[in-house]
């Protein structure tokens, strides 16, 4: 495999490969009723490729056909209490500090609605969403405010859809080509009263400090670190007004506005660049020790006859799974998403539960897939009386 990819965000050839896969399932939160389903299901290689240049990381491999975000994509995780406690501060700190009240929103890549419908109900705003996977069955009830949803991909047909604000949330890491996607909605909002614009992405750099290897899956295409993502949307045309992280620093968030300084590319720095560099060195040393020590773990566990499960059936826990290449060893997974239970997960064919089936199959130990939901596993726990060591992933 040569080197030199060009990089979709800059458009340098500067683009080195430095971490790959082979064989991993194309959608990591489908839907899909039988074991036979899911350890068919297609799959696709990733090789991750680092930008000299610009610092983006992206799967030079990528195959964008072999991706449908159909009705049965489901990523929502409004379930979860924690999830929901975060969004909903999230959504009244844009309300407040932008006004955002009796205005109208936009979202691309809105899922379901749930953070479009807070965005709405906290402002008396009104609601624009895009998003080929949502599905009206599953949409949130909410008579009080005006929500039109359009399940389609956000594109220059709909240059004439105008809006107050502009919310892109976990979107972009499934964008291919950033630099085109980010190019396309500058031009768009020309026609449009100078809105402002709300990103939300994961933070590459908690991956790479981590050797987190379970959050690499073949839907996230694009990985960005706050200079490349800085780098992106002040290349194309917009003034970089606020960025910052969050989430347990899962998350990085920036907001930008139009800008019609001629003078648009933006010069990384050199120690940003140095910072992100040394960590992809460090990326590529630690994760196939951490690899290795997982499967270990598991296996001593699996001889010793300990019942053994994970919490998170989504693209955190298929990944775990075919890395890995676990499949006897531990029997199931456990989700709160009731949409998710009695589904199996692609690749591994691992079948998800509810917690409630723990009564039936209490564990011995269960390895979380993110460390922020402890509290609220344990929580849970407790109610269902299971008594289990808790393993968090990191």
């Amino acid at each position: 495999m040569s080197d030199n990819y060009l990089c979709p965000n800059c458009t340098k050839n500067n683009t080195s490969i430095f971490y790959s896969i082979d064989n991993v399932p194309v959608h990591s939160v489908v839907l899909l009723h039988s074991r036979k389903a899911a350890l068919e299901y297609p799959t696709g290689d990733i090789a991750l490729g680092y930008c000299k240049h610009c610092s983006f990381i992206s799967n030079v491999l990528y195959d964008e056909s072999a991706q449908d975000y159909s009705q049965d994509y489901e990523s929502t995780q409004h379930y979860s209490p924690t999830f929901t406690e975060f969004a909903k501060a999230l959504a009244q700190d844009l309300v407040d500090r932008h006004d955002l009240r009796e205005k109208t929103i936009l979202e691309i890549g809105c899922g379901q609605g749930e953070f479009l419908t807070l965005l709405c109900e906290l402002g008396n705003n009104r609601g624009i969403g895009f998003d080929p996977a949502y599905n009206a069955d599953l949409q949130i009830e909410s008579s009080s405010i005006e929500i039109e949803f359009i399940k389609d991909y956000y594109s220059e047909k709909y240059a004439q859809t105008s809006a107050d604000f502009i919310v892109c949330k976990m979107t972009m890491e499934h964008i291919p080509d950033p630099a085109r996607f980010i190019s396309m909605i500058r031009a768009s909002i020309d026609a449009q009263s100078n809105p402002t614009l709300f990103f939300q992405v994961p933070d590459v750099r908690r991956i790479l400090k981590e050797g987190a290897f379970w959050d690499i899956y073949y839907e996230h295409c694009s990985y960005f670190n706050p200079v490349s993502l800085h780098y992106l949307f002040a290349d194309n045309g917009f003034k970089i007004l606020n960025q910052w992280q969050g989430y347990d620093d899962q998350y990085l968030f920036i907001e930008v506005s139009p800008s019609a300084d001629p003078n648009r590319t933006p010069v990384a720095g050199n120690s940003n660049l140095e910072s992100v560099s040394s960590q992809v060195d460090i990326f590529s040393q630690n994760v196939p020790f951490r690899i290795n020590s997982w499967k270990q773990f598991v296996h001593a566990r699996s001889q010793k006859e300990r019942r053994l499960i994970i919490w998170g059936a989504g693209s955190k826990g298929v990944a775990f799974f075919t890395t890995l290449g676990i499949r006897e060893e531990i029997k199931y997974a456990v989700d709160i998403n009731p949409n998710k239970a009695g589904t199996h997960m692609p690749g591994s064919g691992h079948q998800v539960v509810d917690p409630e089936f723990l009564v039936e199959y209490p564990p011995q130990e269960i390895i979380v897939m993110n460390a922020i939901y402890v509290e609220e596993i344990e929580r849970d726990l407790r109610k269902l009386g299971i008594s289990a060591k808790i393993t968090p992933i990191a």
